[in-house]
């Protein structure tokens, strides 16, 4: 089921309208989970990070055994050619998407030069900068990469995040901060996070259990550029029950404020703005 409006489908070479089939019954991808995908966003006209978004999806496909067929160039060219029929105010997820056709005898290992890919874009509308979310703890934890392929954006990571979603909602919350292996913060169920004490932001540091975004990586260079302090380092829920404030970093929304973890009520502070308002002047600046 689709989440927006106005779905373009990119399949066996040419665009086509509307949200098409394009995975077979047999395709190991379907019925396997071997499927990646990676996501990013037009708005205001412009697609910051995209070229980072289509190189990542290839190092996806090949941590996942899938042999990805589009170089990142040709893929971009491919999205913009696309996104050429909506209006010049549309709010746009781009997601370009692998999947693997076939198996080995077992039918278990991918074979080799057997990829469907796809990409899809659907019209969903940016958040407004005062959208914030609540946040609660989960008894699921983040995997590490000895039981599962962390180092990928793989759709198969997405069963455990919806779970921890579907609990935190359960309590009255919008989303949840997810503990690593160790019980230490990673990230949220769907966003990296970030936290902000004595006007310096933490970030729990990349330890192999979580990806750490594009779009966060993006914010830790334009603070920096700002002459603020980013840390990355372990953090603990007691570190955040502590924080002056909390936002969210993912491709979909870019910036989510964070109001409360659990009892611990926060302001949508001067710090998660200025790192919305540094996120899009980059953007308009580096036109995509």
């Amino acid at each position: 089921m689709a989440t927006g409006t106005h779905i373009k489908t990119f399949y066996e070479g040419s665009w086509h309208e509307g949200d098409i089939s394009v995975i077979k019954a047999a395709d190991h991808g379907a019925w396997l989970g071997t499927t990646v995908f990676d996501g990013a966003r037009l708005f205001d006209g412009l697609s910051p990070d995209l070229k980072a978004h289509c190189a990542r999806i290839n190092r996806s496909a090949k941590a996942l055994m899938i042999t990805p067929t589009v170089e990142t160039a040709d893929m971009v060219e491919m999205v913009r050619e696309g996104l050429k029929s909506y209006p010049t105010d549309a709010a746009v997820y781009i997601r370009p998407m692998y999947w693997a056709l076939a198996g080995d005898e077992l039918g278990i290992v991918p074979l080799k030069d057997a990829t469907g890919f796809a990409i899809s874009l659907e019209q969903i509308p940016m958040a407004a900068p005062d959208a914030a979310t609540t946040l609660t703890r989960t008894r699921f934890r983040r995997p590490v990469l000895e039981d599962n392929v962390v180092n990928a954006k793989a759709g198969c990571l997405y069963p455990n995040n919806a779970r921890m979603m579907v609990e935190a909602r359960a309590k009255g919350f919008g989303n949840a901060l997810v503990a690593d292996a160790m019980g230490n913060v990673a990230e949220s169920a769907s966003a990296n996070v970030f936290m902000v004490k004595d006007g310096e932001v933490f970030t729990p540091i990349p330890n192999g259990t979580f990806l750490a975004g594009i779009t966060r990586a993006r914010h830790m260079s334009n603070m920096r550029a700002d002459g603020i302090k980013v840390h990355e380092t372990v953090l603990s829920f007691d570190d955040f029950h502590a924080a002056d404030e909390v936002f969210l970093s993912g491709n979909m929304m870019k910036v989510t404020p964070v109001k409360a973890f659990d009892d611990t009520q926060y302001q949508i502070g001067p710090m998660t703005r200025r790192v919305r308002e540094m996120y899009w002047d980059w953007a308009a600046s580096d036109r995509g």
